[in-house]
């Protein structure tokens, strides 16, 4: 119960956020492990309750029509293949690493991928630019799929943010394209890797189950707050939780 109570308030908050600018794994994985989860089991138990709330978000977008026309739903349709297989040799890779060695990661990992998650005050209301040619922009969707998936597979947090930064600063796509685009990449890299840890045993079932739900309302909420323009609270959500977070991980309390 001291886990589910840890836990489920923090994965609802973490697709909340998630679902609007990405960044939800730096609140829902340090969760689990301050909850004392093993390290392999929060990667996998956190990826069974992602991939359930990325679904809902993913779903959403799409009936929204983001991703509009033949060449985003080609790009969407590849982006996903590539995906897949970078999470399968990220995760593949995270099993082969110890526990410890997982644990400690976060402590230098969590400001970085914050800073980046924090960097833009503007986050999720990036303006427009000249869009790059098909193939270009094809070429950089695919490269960040494979390379952020496979991050994604092997740790996650950030990886909603480092591809909406890359999707709309190097391929130059809108937001709302590119947010699109970041959640049907983003739940293809969750399949792939948790396929990987539950093949490997790594899923506490009951507490992934139960956290889904909630990673489901967060995730619903934020992506209708993203339809509306809603994205500006963000920001100062995550810095509160993060700093909390972290003090809490430096201290072991």
């Amino acid at each position: 119960m001291y886990q589910y109570l840890i836990v489920c308030p923090l994965v609802f908050l973490a697709g909340f956020v998630d679902a609007i600018a990405g960044g939800g794994g730096l609140i829902s994985l340090p969760a689990y492990i301050i909850a004392g989860v093993p390290a392999h089991f929060a990667l996998g138990t956190n990826k069974l309750a992602s991939a359930m709330g990325t679904t809902v978000s993913t779903a959403r977008y799409l009936k929204n029509g983001y991703l509009k026309g033949r060449q985003m739903v080609k790009m969407a349709a590849c982006a996903s293949i590539v995906s897949l297989a970078g999470s399968a040799i990220g995760s593949s890779l995270s099993l082969m690493v110890s526990e410890q060695v997982l644990k400690n990661l976060m402590i230098p990992v969590l400001p970085i991928v914050a800073f980046y998650v924090l960097r833009n005050k503007n986050l999720g209301s990036v303006k427009a630019k000249e869009p790059l040619p098909e193939g270009a922009a094809f070429a950089i969707a695919m490269a960040a799929a494979f390379l952020v998936g496979g991050y994604d597979g092997f740790y996650g947090p950030g990886t909603g943010t480092f591809l909406i930064l890359i999707l709309t600063g190097a391929a130059r796509m809108d937001v709302r394209k590119a947010s699109a685009l970041t959640k049907v990449i983003n739940l293809s890299s969750n399949v792939a890797a948790l396929g990987t840890f539950l093949f490997n045993g790594t899923v506490q079932y009951g507490l992934g189950l139960t956290a889904g739900v909630f990673c489901i309302l967060g995730h619903y909420i934020g992506s209708g707050l993203v339809v509306h323009n809603g994205q500006r609270i963000v920001r100062p959500v995550i810095l509160v939780v993060l700093a909390i977070l972290f003090v809490k991980i430096l201290t072991g309390n």
